[in-house]
This record gives C-alpha cells, structure tokens and sequence, in this order.
C-alpha cells in the first residue's frame, strides 16, 4: 500500500546545511515556521483532501478499524493517530502553515468534527483504479458529495455550525493520487510497457474527479505528482529486476513515475485552458523528493534509502514479513536522518523539508502561494 528535481536547484538563494551541534528535527522545525511564518489567512479555510496514504490523517484505521501502532505517530503527537508516520505529514504542515487545525478523516465516528474546515478523504492504499473499489478517487468524490448534500441540507435547514455553499465555493481541493496504479502496476509483475499503457486511464481518473468536483462549485484545485517510486526502500527491497540508477534508485520505476507526472502536467494545463474560472495548480513532488534523496547529506540527513522502522538491517532495513508496528520490528532512535519512515512513507523530518520546499513556490505551476485560497 502506498502512499504517492531534475533540472531543478533550490528554491532559496543559499544552499542550507545542517552541520550544527543543534537536532535536525529542531532546525527543521525552525526553518518551517521561517518559510509559514508569512502565511496566514484572512478568514477560516476549509480544505478537502483526495489521496492515499501520503495524505491519510486516520481514515484506514477509522473507516476500516485497521490498526496502525506505535512507534507511528511518536514524534508529535506521542501516539499512534493512524498516520503511516513517526510524525505529522505534509498536508499537516501545510495546514499549520496557515494556522489552520488538523483535518480530520472523513470516516471517524468519534471526531466529533463538523467539518467547517474541511475533510480528509484520503486513505491508505487508494487508487484511481478499480474505479468503484473502496477507496478509489471515485468513491472519496462520491463521498464528498455526500458530505456536501447533507452539510447544506442541514444549513437551508437553519444549521449555523456547519460549511455553507460559499465555504465549499472557496475552499481548497488537494488531490494527490496515482502512485498506487504505478507502484502496485510493477509490484503485479506487470511489464514496463503494461504500467506505461496504464497511465492514461489513471490521469483520466483524475480529470474525472477534478471536473466532478468543479461542477460540484469547486474553483481552486492544488495537484501534487507522485514522487520517485524507484526511490522507495520498499520496493527496492523487493524488486526482481534491480534497474539501479546511480543514485540507488530503480530506474523503470522513476521512469514511469516521470511519464505520469507529465501526463499529469498536460492535463492541468488543458483544465486551466477549459476551466478559465478555476485555480489549477500543479505541484512537482517528484523534483522535491528526488532532491532530498539524491542529495540527503547535503540537508544533514545520513540514511536516504535505509528504513528508520522495520527489520532485516542494511542495506534497507526493509523485511515485508516484519514490518514497521508489527512483532520483531526496529527503529532507530528519534531523530536520527532517516528519510525513509517505513519503506514507503517519509519520516516528519523529511516531510518538513517537503513541506517548506512547497512553501517556497518554487515547485508550483504557476507559482502560487498555499494559502491563495483563504485571502480572497
């Protein structure tokens, strides 16, 4: 289950190293509020979130009651909150960039949340693909519609503590789907050119839900790419054919992640054209994550492809039979430079430095600010 550069330099004016005597964790969390600090919003803003477990604030383990144990969640919120995480993620740090409360998933019974800022769709595992498979883009979009129905329902009804139908008009729509359709595609014994035929039929997906939710009043849409899945220990671990790059990385993975994520370039770039009166803005994850990967000493992390919490030691620390929560596993000391939380999904720190990389516009077409939405 998943989660979801080249030719890019950084975003800042100097380059950062952290070769202090402080945590990283610290100077990370100091660099973050650096970038956030001149965010913030003029009125409360909701955000909805589509996407797999590179987003899923809790919904697996609420929806499905799957559990997700400790040591996930052990660095901020000291207990395990159904993030895939020792930590927060990156759409929780982009939410307190704005100074905006956490999102709650969608499906937990006892958040005792009306969703007036938003909701989280997201779920550990999903696809585009089977489209009706619990829980597909689709069925997050049917969701929402459901949400939306009852909410204004209950508001023409005289309801005062819920999303009116201007708060659904100007909120933000993050999408960030597609690395299960590849990942899984590859992990099928699918070949190259099988997972490569695939892709349009999961960006059509995607240009489904967008323009399902823009009739719905949507207008401000934020589309992250996926990242360098050749880059994932996980699937390093396990690949039959190592296609290893110089980088470590397997190289038919990042290739069709890089042909994903242009075809998902040329999709936004034709809604924009169709949809004049929406917001469509297209985030470059990959460029990020292939950064911090290819380059991991040069941001003061030591381990770029090695697991902080699994088993079996280097070169990945990655054992599917003992996995991150589960009897017999290991984990490295907090803080320790580990990028890799579990094989697939990031440790905070890493996500930090995600999230300030988005921060900084640089990786954003057209260059938008995050907090766009919530100013106008």
């Amino acid at each position: 289950m998943g989660s979801g550069c080249v030719g890019h330099c950084l975003p800042f004016s100097f380059s950062f190293s952290f070769s202090f005597s402080f945590p990283l964790s610290f100077l990370l969390v100091l660099w973050f509020y650096s970038i956030s600090s001149a965010y913030g919003c003029d009125k409360a803003p909701a955000i909805f979130v589509f996407g797999d477990s590179n987003s899923d604030t809790g919904g697996l383990a609420s929806g499905l009651g799957y559990p997700i144990n400790l040591p996930n969640g052990r660095s901020f919120f000291h207990r395990s909150t159904g993030r895939l995480s020792d930590g927060r993620l990156i759409i929780d740090l982009l939410c307190q960039s704005i100074n905006m409360s956490l999102l709650n998933p969608y499906m937990d019974p006892l958040s005792g949340s009306t969703f007036t800022n938003g909701a989280n769709f997201a779920v550990v595992g999903s696809s585009t693909l089977p489209k009706y498979l619990p829980f597909s883009l689709n069925i997050q979009v049917m969701q929402f519609r459901r949400l939306k129905a009852r909410a204004l329902e209950l508001v023409n009804a005289g309801a005062t503590n819920l999303i009116n139908d201007g708060g659904f008009r100007d909120a933000l729509y993050l999408i960030d789907i597609g690395q299960n359709d590849i990942a899984d595609s590859f992990t099928k014994n699918l070949s190259y050119a099988q997972v490569i035929k695939r892709i349009p039929t999961v960006v059509a997906e995607i240009e489904t839900a967008v323009r399902s939710l823009y009739n719905e009043g949507a207008r401000k849409f934020w589309l992250h790419n996926t990242g360098p899945l050749g880059c994932l220990p996980k699937l390093i671990a396990l690949a039959q054919k190592k296609d290893l790059d110089s980088s470590g990385c397997l190289s038919s993975y990042n290739s069709a992640a890089r042909l994903f994520n242009d075809a998902l370039n040329r999709l936004s770039l034709k809604l924009r054209t169709q949809l004049k009166d929406a917001t469509i803005v297209y985030v470059n994850i990959y460029a990020i994550k292939y950064d911090l990967i290819t380059n991991a000493a040069k941001y003061g992390f030591s381990n770029s492809l090695m697991v902080c919490c699994g088993s079996g030691g280097p070169p990945y620390n990655f054992d599917p039979r003992v996995t991150c929560g589960q009897p017999g596993y290991q984990v490295c000391s907090e803080g320790s430079k580990y990028v890799s939380w579990d094989g697939i999904h990031l440790t905070e720190a890493a996500n930090t430095f995600i999230a300030s990389k988005i921060l900084s516009k640089a990786y954003s077409t057209p260059p938008t600010a995050f907090d766009f939405f919530c100013n106008h």
